[in-house]
């Protein structure tokens, strides 16, 4: 597995994009409108880092996960539930692939993808 990305909920996309932009660098790689579950802003960094920013009033600012990218989506479940993690979201297809949420023991959400090829 490979750390991807870190997921961010923001309350204001613009000067939040601004500020990795203009401040660390980044570059905007791609934007989602979700209609009423918000919208989406992936950040490059270095190296091929992402940020992904989320505008929805309905969670919290702050961190949401750290996502990582995994070939196989439903192997990598089963070797997570035979080490007795916790699933908290079954696979969903998503725009980008499948995706799955499992939680560390500190509750952490980690998201898991597997990209469509």
């Amino acid at each position: 597995m490979q750390v991807q990305y870190s997921t961010m909920i923001v309350k204001k996309m613009e000067e939040s994009v601004a500020f990795y932009r203009d401040v660390l660098g980044f570059r905007v790689d791609s934007r989602y409108e979700l209609g009423l579950a918000g919208r989406i802003t992936l950040m490059q960094g270095e190296g091929g880092a992402m940020v992904e920013l989320i505008e929805n009033d309905a969670y919290e600012v702050g961190l949401y996960s750290v996502g990582m990218d995994v070939d196989d989506l439903n192997k990598a479940l089963v070797q997570i539930k035979e080490k007795g993690v916790k699933i908290i979201m079954e696979p969903v297809q998503t725009k980008v692939g499948s995706m799955a949420f499992i939680e560390d023991p500190n509750g952490v959400r980690i998201a898991l993808i597997q990209h469509d090829k």
